[in-house]
């Protein structure tokens, strides 16, 4: 049996166990330190290509993966490893003069690179090296997200999960566990308090004054927002009334809820010279209040996403509404240091930093999306804004098998809402329970990713499901040197994240896997794994032929460092543009263009306009040089143009430097 391209990808990166990254600052050039005896390689290989012929693709993408996990486990909370727990078989050391025969904790297969990392007990070393760590990493994760078939009972699995999450909301709801009352501050609390505060212990703050703390706090960062002052747009998605791209700004239904507070003919017309122009219409709108619908999108090897796709007429708003926020709390003085929905990067720095001293915690909330209730909006948020936040909330969702399900969640994932809101109560329960002033300001939220100071990090878990929530105490990171979030894996100052592959390999042309290859690869040289990148590059010539590299400056899929004979060859001169031009292949999406009333396309002109203007995002300038971009760069905006999703081609084009 040949083993499949899946198993040799990861076979060519064991060859790296035999060296070390020299630093970071080295770009990937890589020294000898300890290298592994040819029979560990051997062994190792030979350990691959068995677990092939017996257990096949779910090795790699849920066994390895368990695998990984555990050593992150161990490594964040200073656990006891053993592979064993994870179906591995463990190692066995021979008998020597000092020593009978041993069992040890930890794996067989790359035994030599736990050993650096852990002791034969499955404890952390004090010098566990952190190369180490991040090639055990690499292998264990390489395949976690790739897009594999889902069974029937994974799918059935998330959607009870979602079902089951509804049912716990349900019952505190019913306790009146998130009531209003709660807010109330007696005078045991204040006694309690300045008792801690003068003997100078620890105080936990009980629920109603976090409670109260908090609502001040969003009170005081909502103070002058207007939610009505927003202007509503489409989101990318599908919606779950079904309307395809330009059937969306032609209304027959806006849901009475919405229209209400964000009346029809103010925020679903251009003007009122559109109103009277569309008169019928407007007197033929129902008002009903379609549900949202429940999707499975793929996520990893456990398992599909759930998304809930919501009604168009509330997604129209719902956008609007969020954009209005997000660039609100950006810029007010309480939450743009602490409070983050477009940059990530000051939580991966934060980590970064937090794995050579361990003096933050990251935390990770399990569900997060789908444990934010409505009674815990309607308790946190001034009333002015839970107004708005339910007159666009989709009350009940639509599952696979027809069933309406009643939300007790604010909105599950796929409202444009859920990501900002459930931001700003993890932020105003963290901050409002925070020992001191020292400790909130030092607080970093960026969804359901959080870091908070160490000596906290237990209270702030308490406090988070004290209201619900639940955290992920497996994938948070509150002691040693292990720290991840947002994306950003670290061990001891070291970015550790691994690369994963998601898109599944395929020897027919297709823009997908030339985009998302070529990816892989740089990402691989980047990481000192010189080998596997070859590996790569020479997969992606056989079926692709010639392709450039990122010196050319071509605007098309390019590699990072190819041999000569593999650039391409193919050229001319552009006398209109005076340059020389290559022959390359390029990614496109084919647009469509629709044909809809004036009316309509102005106020999809308007709406994507003012999106563009707030967020800063001109297709026509480069914003490195602040220079509009030549010609063949630029995606002019037409309101007869769209582009559907997932159809990308490829396209052989000249592209010039």
């Amino acid at each position: 049996m040949t083993p499949s391209m899946e198993f040799i990808l990861l076979a060519t990166l064991l060859p790296h166990a035999q060296m070390r990254l020299r630093s970071a600052s080295t770009n990937g050039i890589l020294e000898q330190d300890v290298p592994w005896s040819e029979q560990s390689l051997l062994r190792n290989t030979n350990l691959l290509f068995e677990y092939e012929r017996t257990e096949g693709l779910s090795f790699l993408t849920k066994k390895l993966p368990s695998l990984g996990k555990g050593l992150d486990k161990a490594l964040s909370m200073q656990i006891h490893f053993s592979a064993a727990d994870y179906g591995f078989k463990p190692m066995v050391l021979p008998a020597t003069d000092s020593r009978p025969e041993t069992v040890t904790a930890l794996p067989e297969f790359l035994f030599e690179e736990f050993e650096r990392v852990l002791h034969i007990d499955g404890g952390v070393r004090e010098d566990a090296d952190k190369w180490s760590v991040a090639l055990i990493r690499q292998i264990c994760y390489l395949y976690y997200k790739y897009d594999c078939p889902y069974s029937h009972e994974q799918e059935q699995r998330v959607l009870n999960e979602f079902e089951r999450t509804e049912e716990e909301l349900k019952e505190q709801s019913v306790a009146g566990q998130l009531s209003p009352c709660d807010s109330r501050i007696t005078a045991i609390d204040r006694r309690r308090r300045r008792s801690a505060r003068e003997s100078g212990s620890a105080y936990l703050p009980a629920k109603a004054e976090v409670v109260r703390a908090a609502q001040d706090l969003l009170e005081k960062v909502f103070l002058g927002f207007n939610p009505r002052d927003i202007t509503p747009a489409h989101g990318p998605g599908a919606v779950s009334t079904k309307e395809r791209l330009w059937e969306k700004y032609v209304w027959s239904n806006v849901a009475d809820c919405t229209s209400q507070y964000y009346p029809v003919d103010e925020y679903y017309f251009v003007s009122m010279g559109h109103v009277c122009d569309r008169i019928q219409e407007l007197n033929a709108l129902t008002s009903k209040s379609n549900p949202a619908q429940v999707i499975l999108v793929p996520k990893d090897s456990r398992g599909p996403r759930l998304i809930s796709c919501e009604p168009v007429d509330k997604q129209w708003v719902q956008q609007g509404l969020s954009r209005a926020i997000v660039q609100h709390v950006e810029r007010h003085s309480l939450t743009r240091d602490h409070v983050h929905f477009t940059d990530q990067s000051r939580n991966q720095y934060a980590a970064l930093h937090a794995s050579k001293d361990g003096a933050y915690a990251t935390l990770d909330l399990k569900e997060a999306s789908d444990r934010v209730s409505t009674d815990l909006v309607r308790l946190l948020f001034p009333r002015h804004m839970v107004e708005a936040l339910i007159a666009c909330r989709s009350s009940c969702t639509k599952l696979p098998d027809g069933r309406v399900l009643v939300l007790e969640k604010y909105a599950p994932m796929g409202s444009a809402l859920c990501f900002p809101i459930m931001a700003l109560s993890i932020w105003a329960i963290l901050s409002a329970a925070a020992p001191d002033r020292h400790t909130s300001d030092r607080m970093l939220v960026y969804g359901d990713d959080v870091i908070v100071k160490t000596q906290y990090a237990s209270c702030a878990i308490e406090q988070l499901e004290s209201f619900g929530l639940k955290v992920n105490r497996d994938k948070s990171c509150t002691s040693g040197f292990f720290r991840e979030s947002c994306g950003m894996d670290a061990f001891n100052g070291l970015r550790v994240t691994p690369v994963r592959i998601k898109t599944v390999w395929s020897s027919r042309r297709s823009a997908a896997v030339l985009s998302s290859w070529v990816a892989y690869a740089n990402q691989f040289l980047e990481r000192g794994f010189r080998s596997t990148y070859l590996y790569m590059v020479g997969l992606l010539y056989r079926v692709y032929g010639q392709i450039p590299d990122s010196d050319m400056h071509l605007a098309c899929p390019s590699l990072t460092w190819i041999p000569e004979f593999m650039r391409p060859t193919v050229r001319r001169w552009n006398k209109h543009l005076q340059k020389c031009e290559y022959k390359v292949w390029t990614v496109a999406s084919p647009p469509m263009y629709k044909e809809i009333d004036g009316w309509s396309m102005l106020l999809r002109f308007l709406t994507e306009a003012q999106k563009q203007r707030l967020h800063g995002d001109m297709p026509w300038v480069d914003h490195d040089l602040g220079l509009p971009l030549p010609y063949e760069g630029r995606d002019r905006f037409e309101v007869r143009k769209y582009t559907p999703r997932r159809r990308s081609m490829l396209r052989r084009r000249w592209r010039g430097a």
